[in-house]
Order: structure tokens, then C-alpha cells, then sequence
């Protein structure tokens, strides 16, 4: 209670008026039956008109207030649940922007999906329901009681069988209902896994010609749930009958009993009468507590997933850092003795024994084959994993003694995988710096060689992108992306391959801008052709996560088995396309 105690607080007053509200309901449908008794052992049996509808004017002024109180607990109700699922979603949402990519992977991001939606969404409704209910049900069912047992202590002994009954029976189905509920929401996991990694890759399912793949993919998926929903939902679905069986017999055994009192002349019509409503009454109220238990039980297995998402520790933080206030002054980049491998029981190392001194202002290539670690190598120094051991060492302090923000705020990241976001695409250049000119925008665009084609289009900057930016080319999208990184004017920028969709000619421009406007900052570049890093201050080959070798272009062509077999591969592809 301590943990969900910090979103009811800002709505306690809602929390508060709408089972009140709800009271003056119960107590509505508490005195209404009296008010029929009274009618028939009274005004019928005296012939009183006047009796009559003196008593029915006191039930419509008891309907008129137990329609506003039933209004303002619906009102105050739905007012609570929903700003504690609002502020709850938001708190997740905010965990989930910490999470490391590592972490990320372990929930799956349609498993973030569906609990940031749907299990928030039962939890939602199980709130409303609980404020409708928790005082309304138990009222009821109180107040019910106490009027029956007042009414004929010896029919009211018939609860005492009926209500141990239904009690047996209601813990049977929460006990069986709750992992079948648990079970359901991973199948809903499944289910919009399978959706966005479909619609995020839908140009490659349509090019490989791979729809009825997909659609047989997506029916399993769909079948599953429809089996795991179905499951969870048979248990409940015996319940209201088996509860509408237990209110027939009980309501057959009080006309049984009650009708020989009547007929004996122990008992009048009038009471009679309002003792079957106290029995509905009693039997509703106890529907009422079974809905509230089969809705918990759905709402509790979401808790849970949601809870597992806050008590997640992110693996990359900045709680210990011993540097908060330190920014990158200079962007000379350390790396000492560093070991890393994705999954930390995996015997294999992505990167092993690496030691490489980066000075500030250099432009330094990284080149080798695919796999061999060259973006895992560059994904370390901000941080978006760490090492396993060794240190990565920015201006000689150790990455991980920095604040995350400031590390990341003094570094521009162009990664392999271009993500453009919908909106503008002048918003979308913001994102480098929120406060940036136009003229710093159109100036960064120019370095980049996105300014070309950005002019073309009838709205310029404030053209609109669809998402992840499907109506731009690849190689335009690989340019919106350096400008983004530049418009920072970082002290690092790191380009991870994000040339390899733009022409030689527009690349050499590229390269030209960095020399002459980015002299200062430390550039990295990855690249698969040797033209794109051969005029760098010094080149890295990598192989199989070792550094093989370091040297200029010349140095490595002249004594460097792995970069000459990549140069000579390269070179006669070009002569043979010639």
C-alpha cells in the first residue's frame, strides 16, 4: 500500500467522496423495501390513500438522492482511478526512458507496450470499480442483514447456509483465476511483439514477399490468446451463473419458509415482501464482491508486471559517480585494457584487451569486417553499455564517473540504424539542440549536405516526416541525422557507418565540412570503404574484437595483413565494375 499510497494522494478527495457518495445509495436501497412494507401492512391493509402517497412521496425524494449519490460516486470514482493510472503510466514511462538497452531487452518492448497500456488499464478499472463498490457492497449487504434479521429472526438463519457456500466458491475461482490472468497478459505481450516488429519492417516482409508468413505468425500469436483468454475466462464465467443459483434456492427456501409463517399469521405480506428484497439485496450485494474479486484478480497479475518494471534497477546509472559536475572539456578518449560481452555468461568476448588513446581534435577511423565489435567498440564511451573491465577514460576521467546527461550532452552520436522521428523536419533537427536558430539549423544542414535536397521540398524545414521518416531516401535520412549530431556541436562526434547510403562525391564534401568546421572536436568514424576513413589522422582495424592494428593509411597499407586484404578486396570490386 505504501508504493501505490503515493497516487492516491493527490486525489484523496476523490478517493474519499466517491464511496461516501456511494453510502447514501445504500442507504437508500436499505430503507426502500421498508418503505413497500409499510405500504402493504398499512396504507393497502387500511385503505389509506392519503398513507400511501405520503410514503411514496418520501420514496421519490430517497430515488432523487440515491441517483446523485450513485452520479457523484461514478463521477468521483472514475475521477480517482483515472489520475492514478495517468500519474502511474507516467512514472513507468519515465523508469522505462532510464533502462539501458540491456534492460530493454530483458522485458522486450512490446512487453513495455502492453504493461504501460493494458496493465495499467485493468488496474484503471479495478480502481473504479473498488471506489463504486468497496462501501456499496459491504453496506449493502450489512444494512441488508441487520433489516432481514429485525424483520424474522428465524427466516434469517437460511443466510447461514447460503453465505458459507458462496464464500468456498468464491475463493475456489480467485485461486484458480489469478495465474490463468498472468498467463494472458504474456500471450498480450506476444501478441504486440509480433504487431510492431510487422509494422516496423513492413518494407521488408513486403519485398521478400512475405505477407501470408507473417499473417500464419500473427494467427499463432491470436490463437494463443484466444486459448489463454479463454482459459482464464471459464473460471469466471461459471460464477455468475452458480451465484444466480445460489440467489434462486436461497429466494425459494425464504418463499417456502416465509409463506407458512404468512399463512400461520405469524408473519405479515408486507414483511414478507421486504425480506425477499433484503435477500436480492444480500445476494447482489455478495455479485458485487465477487465482481470486485474476479476484477482483482486480473488487476493484481497486471500490478505485479507493473511493479516488476519500477523495482527494475536500470544496469547503467550515475549514482556513484564521483565527477556529477565535470563536463568534456577537450574529447580525449581512453581506452584501457577493456573487455565486454553482451550476454555476461557467454564465454565469448565482443571486444577483448583494448588499449587505444584517442587525442582531442584527432579524426580517427575504425575499419574491419562485419561483427567484429567496431560499433560496440563506440557504443562504450557514451555509455550505452559498459565494460566488463577496464576503463573508458574521457578527458582522464572514467565514463562512469560522469552524470549520464552531461556525458551524453558533450558527445554526437550518428548511429548505424538512421531514426528519424514524425514532425518536422526542423523539430526533428532540434532534438540536437532545443533552442538552436534557424540560422544554426540551415548552417549544420549545409555541413551536412542535407541543405540540397531540404530546399527542394515545397515546405522546406517544416515539411512533414512520416514516421521514422519513410518518405526521405536512405541517404537523405543518414544526412538529417549527422545535422542533428552537429547542431550540438560536440566536443566527440562519433559517426557509426552513417555514410554508407550517400555518394563518394557528397561523402568527400561531408569529410571536408568536419576538417574545417569540426576542427576541434574529436571526430570517430566507422566505415566499410577505406575511402571514407583513408584521410583520417589514424585508422583502427579491428578483428574478431582485437585491435590488429593502428596506423595512418599509408602506414597500414605497407604492413598490415587484415587492411590490405580490405583494400585490395575493395579495389578490385571498383576495377572490375569498370
Amino acid at each position: 500500500m505504501k508504493r501505490w499510497m503515493k497516487y492516491v494522494k493527490p486525489y484523496k478527495w476523490y478517493f474519499i467522496l466517491g464511496p461516501l457518495c456511494m453510502i447514501i445509495e445504500v442507504v437508500g436501497e436499505v430503507v426502500m423495501p421498508k418503505f413497500l412494507a409499510s405500504i402493504i401492512n398499512t396504507g393497502i391493509a387500511d385503505k389509506s390513500v392519503g398513507y400511501v402517497l405520503m410514503i411514496c412521496a418520501f420514496m421519490v425524494v430517497t430515488a432523487l438522492l440515491m441517483m446523485a449519490g450513485g452520479v457523484g460516486g461514478a463521477y468521483f470514482g472514475a475521477k480517482a482511478a483515472v489520475g492514478f493510472a495517468t500519474d502511474l503510466r507516467k512514472d513507468v514511462y519515465g523508469k522505462v526512458q532510464e533502462f539501458s538497452f540491456a534492460n530493454i531487452d530483458k522485458f522486450s518492448t512490446g512487453s513495455l507496450v502492453t504493461r504501460l497500456t493494458n496493465d495499467i488499464t485493468q488496474i484503471q478499472n479495478f480502481i473504479n470499480m473498488l471506489l463504486r463498490m468497496c462501501l456499496r457492497a459491504p453496506g449493502m449487504l450489512i444494512g441488508a442483514l441487520i433489516m432481514a434479521i429485525l424483520l424474522s429472526p428465524s427466516l434469517s438463519v437460511i443466510f447461514a447456509v447460503a453465505m458459507p457456500v458462496i464464500l468456498i466458491t468464491l475463493l475456489f475461482v480467485i485461486s484458480k483465476g489469478y495465474p490463468r490472468f498472468s498467463k494472458m497478459q504474456t500471450k498480450i505481450d506476444a501478441l504486440n511483439s509480433n504487431v510492431q516488429e510487422n509494422l516496423t519492417n513492413v518494407r521488408v516482409v513486403k519485398s521478400f514477399v512475405r505477407e501470408d508468413y507473417e499473417r500464419q505468425k500473427f494467427g499463432t500469436s491470436n490463437h494463443n490468446l484466444r486459448k489463454a483468454t479463454t482459459s482464464a475466462m471459464t473460471v469466471m464465467i461459471t460464477m455468475m451463473p452458480l451465484m444466480m443459483l445460489f440467489m434462486n434456492l436461497t429466494t425459494i427456501a425464504v418463499l417456502w419458509f416465509g409463506g407458512n409463517q404468512v399463512i400461520a399469521g405469524g408473519m405479515p405480506v408486507g414483511d414478507l415482501t421486504a425480506f425477499v428484497t433484503y435477500i436480492t439485496q444480500i445476494l447482489i450485494s455478495l455479485m458485487m464482491v465477487v465482481m470486485m474479486f474476479m476484477t482483482s484478480s486480473r488487476a493484481l497479475a497486471s500490478a505485479n508486471r507493473v511493479v516488476e518494471v519500477l523495482d527494475e534497477e536500470p544496469d547503467l546509472n550515475d549514482f556513484h559517480a564521483a565527477h556529477k559536475d565535470a563536463e568534456i572539456q577537450n574529447g580525449k578518449i581512453e581506452f584501457r585494457n577493456v573487455d565486454f560481452k553482451y550476454y555476461k555468461t557467454s564465454q565469448d568476448k565482443v571486444l577483448e584487451n583494448i588499449s587505444l588513446t584517442i587525442e582531442p581534435g584527432e579524426t580517427v577511423g575504425i575499419i574491419g569486417s562485419t561483427g567484429c565489435g567496431k560499433s560496440t567498440l563506440v557504443s562504450l564511451i557514451p555509455r550505452l553499455y559498459d565494460a566488463d573491465s577496464g576503463e573508458v577514460l574521457i578527458d582522464g576521467i572514467d565514463v562512469r564517473d560522469y552524470d549520464l546527461k552531461k556525458l551524453r550532452q558533450g558527445i554526437g552520436m550518428v548511429l548505424q540504424k538512421n531514426v528519424l522521428f514524425s514532425g518536422t523536419l526542423e523539430e526533428n533537427m532540434r532534438w540536437g539542440k532545443e533552442d538552436a536558430t534557424m540560422e544554426e539549423i540551415e548552417e549544420n544542414a549545409g555541413y551536412a549536405q542535407a541543405d540540397l535536397f531540404i530546399k527542394g521540398f515545397t515546405d522546406q524545414y517544416q515539411t512533414e516526416l512520416g514516421q521514422g521518416g519513410v518518405n526521405l531516401s536512405g541517404g537523405q535520412k543518414q544526412r538529417v541525422c549527422i545535422a542533428r549530431a552537429l547542431i550540438k556541436n560536440p566536443k566527440i562526434i562519433i559517426l557509426d557507418d552513417s555514410t554508407s547510403a550517400v555518394d563518394t562525391a557528397t561523402e568527400a564534401k561531408i569529410r571536408e565540412a568536419f576538417s574545417t568546421n569540426l576542427k576541434h572536436s574529436t571526430k570517430i568514424i566507422i566505415a566499410q570503404r577505406i575511402t571514407s576513413v583513408s584521410g583520417a589522422d589514424k585508422i583502427v582495424v579491428l578483428d574478431e574484437g582485437k585491435i590488429c592494428g593502428v596506423g595512418t593509411h599509408k602506414e597500414l597499407l605497407a604492413s598490415n595483413e587484415e587492411y590490405q586484404e580490405i583494400y585490395y578486396s575493395q579495389n578490385e570490386k571498383k576495377e572490375a565494375n569498370a
